[in-house]
């Protein structure tokens, strides 16, 4: 059967790789060839190479309180209710996607969020009403537009740990700390499609609010503490290979000892390996094996920076002006060097954000 009547293969198939993702739900709806056409890998492959990949970064985002002056405000962050965002850097559309079932209320405190193929992956966090840790993890379907309940992470429940995924299959979770404060030495590695956990050999360092990252077929587990230097955070990385199956650490990995949650890695692929981190009013760059350097001094609306990610050459800054104001959005472009550009934060769009995740879709 045709994908569409009167049409060669090729052509039809080059039709279907121009909608948007927003419309798969409903174009996969049509017939059982279209459904099969855009679930396949090649589907994806080739929206990729010709160009009609859409770039979407998803974040985890507090609602903010429409018409409402937070100056001054001492809210606690713990009241503040988060949902998933999402801003299309290509067409600067914000919108929203639907909570797991169960979470309409409200996202899990300090969720981690990674991506898989088309498959947005939520995990862990703070349970909003108990304050325990939750080890649920929870898979969102971009082509179906659907959840569904993943396998809970096995062991003792963490938080404040590291996650992220080698894009091929497996989502990577590392260190954190257990209800007890105690940081972990812990890693642990979840098949999204067989909704199977395995675990890694132990890390050489407990890491507490570390960062993950996966680079050339190795984990690297960057930074944070361990229990008896709670708070004091390193500039070393254990780092996993693969093809030997052990770690090592890498002394120095950091140029800055500090709070990892303005750090974004570059996975550009063009052999650079950059660092970009926010810090001291400044927008720094490290690549491997080089001291820091400065970008950018960052917008003088912003003096608390929430988040960063980069995407093209460009870094998204997310922050305020002071503690409970609105967040603003503001894009550098590294290649231009042309300065900041602040984005249109729609109303509903100006809250704290924890963590996100960039698909190429």
């Amino acid at each position: 059967m045709d994908l569409i009547m009167g049409l060669p293969e090729d052509i039809a198939r080059e039709c279907l790789i121009r909608i948007s993702y927003q419309q798969f739900p409903t174009v996969a709806s049509v017939c059982k060839g279209w459904k099969t056409e855009i679930e396949s890998p090649v589907f994806r492959r080739q929206r990729r190479s010709t160009g009609h990949a859409e770039k979407i970064l998803i974040m985890v985002q507090a609602r903010a309180e429409p018409g409402k002056s937070r100056t001054g405000s001492t809210k606690p962050m713990s009241n503040l209710v988060y949902f998933l965002s999402v801003f299309e850097p290509g067409t600067g559309k914000w919108s929203e996607l639907p909570p797991p079932p169960g979470f309409e209320s409200g996202l899990p405190m300090f969720c981690r969020l990674t991506g898989i193929g088309p498959d947005l992956v939520l995990i862990g966090g703070l349970d909003r009403v108990s304050w325990k840790a939750s080890n649920s993890v929870f898979i969102y379907n971009m082509l179906k537009a659907e959840w569904r309940s993943g396998s809970h992470m096995p062991g003792v429940a963490r938080n404040f740990f590291g996650c992220v995924s080698d894009s091929q299959g497996i989502v990577f979770v590392a260190g954190g700390h257990d209800d007890h404060k105690n940081a972990l030495k812990s890693v642990l590695a979840y098949d999204v499609m067989s909704d199977l956990w395995v675990s890694l050999p132990n890390m050489a360092t407990e890491r507490d609010e570390c960062k993950a990252v996966f680079r050339h077929q190795r984990l690297y587990v960057v930074g944070g503490y361990p229990t008896e230097t709670q708070g004091q955070f390193g500039k070393s990385a254990d780092v996993f290979d693969f093809a030997t199956w052990q770690w090592s650490t890498v002394e120095g990995f950091l140029d800055c000892a500090t709070c990892l949650g303005t750090l974004v890695d570059d996975s550009s692929g063009d052999g650079d390996e950059r660092i970009y981190i926010c810090r001291d009013n400044e927008l720094m760059m490290t690549i491997k094996d080089s001291a820091g350097q400065k970008i950018a001094t960052l917008p003088p609306e912003i003096c608390h920076v929430a988040h960063i990610k980069v995407f093209d050459g460009a870094i998204l800054v997310i922050g305020s002006s002071g503690y409970g104001e609105e967040h603003m959005s503001f894009v550098f472009d590294v290649k231009s060097n042309n300065g900041w550009r602040k984005l249109d934060n729609p109303q509903g769009f100006r809250g704290h954000v924890q963590t996100s995740w960039l698909f190429k879709i």
